[in-house]
């Protein structure tokens, strides 16, 4: 009864439609119908049938004939039943009309069908959301107050049994005024006393234990801080705090080795004070002192963070130059032996001069051991003396 009711319900408003439809174009047709060829009247009702609940056109002229008679259905499926609505085509003139013919807009039960059908799918949709929905409710709240409740009770009373941590408390995430929040409060009220009982056993040996820490703290940092400062002490020269011989010669072979994998170039730089033995047997050996950190603090003013220098021998000055070539390093060192050059010293009213003689070298592609630059930069040292010092030999 209800599918028969939409039914007869649908196909009156597709009657309505089909009204309306004829009065829109009804206006434009009597005007224009006479001027058309049989093609444009073909393809005019051609438009028409494409609209959805149009089936067919019939478009009779003022004998009654049909000038045109389409359908969109074959002739081997036709619809069960079909219905129409005609209007007739006058043409004003003088005030008097002129029949032109009629026009008769054709629709089917399969339209009607197919709008009814669409209606009752979306009621069906409709209907199965609303039984999801009221079903998902349903576990929902089934969940929410019943079994996530339990479950998390259950978990938690046996994550507390499995714990060794005696401030663990039972806490529902979704606890309401009933049963379940009564039992929560008596398992907390016993876990607390329990607790208690436990942190009173406890306290005596929490505190000897924390008094031993901070013992053991305390001499762990000052063994730290003693390890600290006396391998600072091996590393470094006493006098100019730079590094000594041994630790340079192990930093810059580290260097030296990473450069080679990296497919880079480094420099060595050796350096020695001219003639340092009359200065310490001029001015004595405080003067002496005085001038090798004159020396060496002037050289670390001229060179990078990353540059390795340290003092090698009694006057004797190591710089290990990475990523740097033989020309860059040639510079860099001329630039030393010029600044020290032009530098004097005063210690106690007395006008101290010195120079420098320096080697420069720098790796070649097969060099392993940093001894093997050590040796090439000591005859470069040993020819800038010979040439007569205060120069660069490279």
């Amino acid at each position: 009864m209800q599918f028969l009711t939409e039914y007869l319900k649908t196909q009156n408003a597709i009657l309505d439609e089909l009204q309306q439809l004829e009065q829109t174009v009804h206006g434009s047709i009597a005007r224009s119908i006479w001027q058309y060829n049989q093609t444009q009247l073909e393809a005019l009702v051609a438009g028409l049938i494409k609209m959805p609940i149009i089936e067919g056109v019939e478009l009779l002229d003022k004998d009654n004939k049909a000038m045109i008679d389409a359908r969109s259905y074959l002739t081997s499926s036709v619809p069960l039943s079909t219905f129409s609505t005609q209007s007739d085509i006058h043409w004003s003139l003088n005030n008097s009309q002129i029949y032109l013919g009629s026009i008769t807009l054709y629709s089917s039960s399969q339209v009607v069908l197919d709008r009814v059908l669409f209606g009752f799918a979306l009621i069906a949709v409709t209907a199965i959301f609303k039984l999801s929905l009221l079903f998902w409710l349903f576990v929902w709240a089934f969940n929410r107050y019943l079994a996530t409740p339990l479950s998390e009770l259950m978990l938690q009373v046996q994550d507390v049994q499995l714990s060794q941590d005696s401030t663990k408390r039972i806490h529902l995430s979704h606890t309401e005024d009933n049963e379940l929040m009564q039992l929560q409060q008596h398992i907390n009220n016993m876990l607390c006393s329990m607790a208690r009982d436990r942190e009173r056993l406890l306290e005596d040996e929490q505190a000897k234990r924390s008094w031993l820490e901070q013992a053991v703290a305390k001499r762990t940092e000052a063994l730290q801080i003693s390890n600290e400062k006396l391998k600072e002490l091996a590393s470094k020269d006493s006098l100019t705090q730079v590094l000594n011989r041994g630790s340079f010669f192990e930093m810059a072979q580290q260097l030296l080795s990473l450069a080679q994998r990296q497919k880079s170039t480094v420099s060595f730089i050796l350096m020695d004070l001219d003639l340092f033995k009359e200065v310490n047997d001029t001015f004595g050996h405080f003067a002496g002192d005085k001038v090798l950190i004159h020396c060496t603090q002037t050289i670390q003013s001229l060179l990078r963070k990353s540059d390795l220098v340290a003092r090698v021998g009694g006057e004797e000055f190591a710089v290990f130059l990475p990523d740097t070539g033989l020309d860059d390093a040639y510079r860099i060192a001329n630039t030393i032996r010029q600044t020290i050059a032009d530098s004097t010293l005063e210690i106690d009213n007395k006008t101290i001069a010195y120079t420098l003689s320096i080697g420069v070298v720098c790796s070649e592609p097969d060099d392993e051991l940093i001894d093997e630059l050590f040796k090439r930069v000591d005859l470069k040292l040993y020819g800038a003396k010979d040439k007569g010092r205060d120069r660069v030999e490279k």
